[in-house]
């Protein structure tokens, strides 16, 4: 028998929603945008390819400063207070590696972003969760919580709901370890938790391009946070971590916020829109900062709804979990599949 790590042997992995082979799916499920990213990004792409390929053929800026530099002056930081990654899933891997060792403990709140554990569990840490009040606040958090990393996500997932700044501030204030305000969705939001990286020195933000810069194919992220949460992270990091393709595709979606805006003002208008459509038809609809919205049927059957959905052809999110079976997280489209999902759920009833 190979000698496999106890808990990797033991632990479950993580199961990413349902990807359809053939055409004619209305895919709702893993919260894509709907819409294409910018064209500068295609044409830094193109630019980057040239003729013949030429550049593929060495190595990428291991340190990514181009694209550090960019992010940087976004959010008014230093270059040395940035790191890009491999999606943002490998930042939240690596911060695990950097801060908690075995047995020791990872908080997170459930519901929220199950591949925490996963990561957790890798790395032979301990999790530890904690669950919402009914006015989205984390019920029974300590008064110093003494884990080595917390992670908020702000906006929740699946949920939709965010954290004031006040809130995250006290939290800060409450651990003795590091608070990772996962922001993955947060351009869809009016508020983020970045100003509070310079103010508070245990805050992480970290940031995916997967959703409102609609480049979940290149897998992107990053992380702001003090320097030597950064040093420590490029210390651990893969040295060619992200290929001359996703370097430029970064740094030119970074540099085009225009498109940006005009990407997320589309979704999270129509979003809007299917929201007031599903109360109508009876559903209860926690409102959403991100590009999703978590739906519950009156009669809290969440199973029931996705199956005729998925008999239709149309794919939404359903969790077997006792907190989340009842209701479904659908992602929200274009205006005219938003408007097809509308007509199926009044058809299922």
């Amino acid at each position: 028998m190979l000698p496999l790590r106890k808990n990797i042997a033991e632990m479950a992995g993580y199961v990413p929603g349902f990807q359809p082979q053939e055409d004619g799916w209305i895919k709702l499920n893993t919260n894509e945008n709907p819409y294409p990213p910018s064209a500068k990004v295609r044409e830094a792409i193109i630019a980057e390819l040239g003729a013949e390929g030429e550049s593929l053929r060495k190595y990428p800026d291991a340190a990514s400063k181009e694209a550090r530099a960019v992010a940087a002056r976004l959010y008014k930081v230093d270059p040395e207070w940035v790191i890009m990654a491999n999606g943002s899933d490998e930042l939240l891997n690596n911060l695990i590696r950097a801060f908690a060792g075995e047995g020791e403990e990872v908080g997170y709140i459930h519901p929220s972003y199950s591949y925490y554990a996963t990561l957790t569990e890798i790395q032979g840490a301990k999790i530890r969760t904690f669950g919402l009040t009914d006015d989205f606040k984390i019920a029974d958090f300590p008064e110093r919580y003494e884990g080595k990393l917390f992670f908020l996500t702000s906006p929740n997932a699946p949920l939709g709901f965010i954290f004031d700044n006040a809130y995250i501030e006290e939290l800060a204030q409450r651990c003795a370890g590091v608070l990772v305000v996962d922001e993955a969705y947060v351009d869809f939001a009016d508020s983020s938790a970045m100003q509070l990286v310079k103010k508070h020195e245990n805050i992480v933000v970290t940031r995916t391009f997967s959703k409102s810069y609609s480049l979940a194919g290149m897998r992107l992220g990053l992380a702001v946070a003090r320097p030597e949460v950064i040093a420590a992270l490029d210390k651990i990091r893969d040295h060619y971590h992200l290929d001359r393709l996703a370097l430029v595709a970064a740094t030119a979606a970074l540099e085009d916020q225009e498109q940006l805006r005009l990407n997320v003002d589309r979704v999270c208008n129509v979003r809007d829109c299917f929201s007031n459509e599903l109360r109508k038809l009876g559903y209860e609809v926690i409102p959403s900062h991100g590009n999703f919205v978590f739906a519950v049927p009156s009669d809290r059957d969440g199973k029931r709804v996705y199956d005729a959905l998925f008999e239709r052809k149309i794919l939404v999110r359903y969790f077997s979990d006792p907190l989340l079976k009842h209701g479904l997280r659908i992602t929200i489209g274009t205006r005219e599949e938003m408007m097809k999902i509308k007509e199926a759920l009044t058809e299922i009833g």
